[in-house]
């Protein structure tokens, strides 16, 4: 499939994902027009790498759903001198999204052959630092953060995480509530976080999240 495909697959995302469910940022829609998502993906995929459902990338990961990862970056009203914590690199396309439209990244994955595989994806961008560690530690050395986006779905979010937010930020991503896969925006008051939930969208699971079993006796 030649690239021209490519592009035109890439304008229909737009236009029939992004646009008709409520992703407004011109800079957001911008962004993800130029990025080549075909080229984060691993080479069977490739044809269906703009399609609206998360798409495999090894390692019992998926990338997120254009329209999951375009909502989020949407709401979080993201500005030029933003700093941003990345959570779930995968193989680095949402990174190389932000990259286009915020000060510096940092994308953070616990997966040692995806972390691999973003680092050699992204090494054309001076704004990307990939790092591998474990999702719910971030990445306390570049802290604070203005944004901090979980791209993918987590039962719940670890106050080490939250802890690496600046008191005027924000953290977007999506949350299980009630068996169901919400997108979410929180924000710090005081030392603790108050969510709010935007909308039900499926999305890919991301590991490192998992809430403890409870026993009944």
């Amino acid at each position: 499939m030649g690239h021209e495909n490519f592009k035109e697959m890439r304008k229909a995302m737009v236009v029939s994902q992004l646009r008709t469910t409520d992703v407004s940022d011109p800079r957001v829609i911008a962004a993800m027009s130029q990025v080549p998502r075909e080229d984060f993906v691993p080479a069977a995929s490739r044809k269906v790498a703009y399609s609206d459902r998360g798409v495999s990338v090894g390692n019992g990961r998926a990338l997120n759903a254009p329209l999951a990862t375009g909502r989020l970056l949407n709401i979080a009203e993201l500005s030029r001198d933003d700093n941003v914590l990345l959570i779930g690199a995968a193989t680095g396309y949402t990174a190389a999204v932000l990259a286009q439209l915020v000060d510096s990244v940092v994308a953070v994955e616990q997966s040692g052959k995806l972390a691999t595989k973003a680092t050699s994806n992204l090494s054309a961008f001076d704004n990307i630092r990939v790092v591998k560690s474990a999702h719910a530690d971030g990445f306390a050395e570049a802290a604070p953060y203005s944004v901090i986006i979980i791209d993918g779905v987590v039962e719940q979010v670890p106050s080490a995480l939250t802890d690496q937010l600046s008191a005027e930020g924000c953290l977007v991503g999506a949350i299980m509530d009630q068996g169901v896969a919400r997108l979410a925006i929180g924000h710090k008051v005081g030392n603790s976080m108050s969510y709010q939930y935007f909308a039900d969208c499926g999305g890919a699971i991301l590991p490192g999240f998992e809430r403890a079993k409870s026993f009944n006796f």
